[in-house]
């Protein structure tokens, strides 16, 4: 089961709202709050999760929720409603970034998504979510001009225009809002499919052994002139040092052999998902015309 599926049944289900969207991200700059040093819970996970409300009116969330190393549970933090939401800034509208800031009535948020894509995704998502928002909100204040004629005089769009988001969006692609198109939300699930593919097939790295720090702390006492009398431990005999050391090399051959496995793997659903990427982007590209 994916993240996104596993947060929508644990945090939203029960409050009978759906997921839109939800992505991996980090502060840029992380907030000092020295008075809640003391009950930190350790390293943790960041989504930013864009939800809307089942029953009419459709309300739109913006959920922050976290989960801690080591479990499985699921927290929900912060929530805003997207009338609070003042400006998108998606920093860079030149190329593809993982950097975005929100700003909302009293809080700026400056994140940095897990990659590109998830960043992407999530901007287009929001973007056509708070236009639709709008535009139903401005047929519930006006009722009365929701039947009329937009292309007649007097009618709603002839008199104010076309109804826009009241969230402002700078600083985003344009293929993240008028020039969208469902093929580049295929495009952007399949690069964050293959890059947590990516992350959770390659080992992590490996800590430093412990005998490593002993031997530089006992190399240090001695050129210090410090003498420490430690008994020596009982040696092994040899057949059972040399077992010992054949089943190591066995088990070194074994984890080699499985790292080059699952890197031809990961080499092969690269390219896999660049063809599907660049098949798309084709078709994206032959029915847009």
């Amino acid at each position: 089961m994916s993240i996104q599926s596993v947060i929508n049944r644990e945090i939203f289900a029960p409050s009978d709202q759906k997921l839109l969207v939800a992505i991996e991200a980090k502060r840029r700059n992380k907030r000092k709050l020295p008075f809640l040093a003391a009950g930190r819970e350790g390293k943790y996970k960041t989504f930013i999760c864009l939800s809307a409300t089942n029953k009419p009116p459709v309300q739109l969330f913006i959920t922050k929720v976290k989960q801690f190393e080591g479990s499985p549970r699921l927290i929900k933090r912060s929530q805003w409603n997207v009338d609070q939401l003042r400006q998108v800034n998606g920093v860079n509208p030149n190329r593809d970034c993982p950097e975005f800031d929100l700003v909302f009535d009293r809080s700026l948020d400056q994140w940095m998504a897990a990659s590109d894509a998830e960043k992407c995704m999530f901007i287009q998502v929001l973007y056509h979510a708070c236009q639709n928002y709008w535009i139903a909100k401005d047929v519930q204040a006006n009722p009365g001009e929701a039947g009329r004629d937009p292309q007649k005089p007097g009618g709603p769009e002839s008199r104010k225009g076309p109804a826009v988001p009241r969230t402002n969006f700078i600083n985003c692609q344009s293929k993240l809002m008028e020039d969208a198109c469902t093929m580049n939300m295929v495009i952007y699930r399949c690069k964050i499919f293959l890059n947590r593919m990516k992350s959770t097939m390659l080992p992590p790295p490996r800590p430093r052994p412990a005998g490593q720090a002993k031997s530089g702390a006992k190399s240090g006492a001695k050129s210090a002139g410090v003498k420490s009398r430690t008994p020596s431990p009982a040696r092994p005999p040899r057949g059972s040092m040399k077992k010992a050391v054949r089943r190591a090399s066995q088990a070194l051959g074994e984890r080699g052999d499985r790292l080059w496995r699952a890197e031809d793997k990961t080499a092969h659903m690269m390219d896999s998902a660049r063809l599907f990427s660049n098949t798309a982007h084709k078709l994206a590209l032959k029915y847009s015309c």
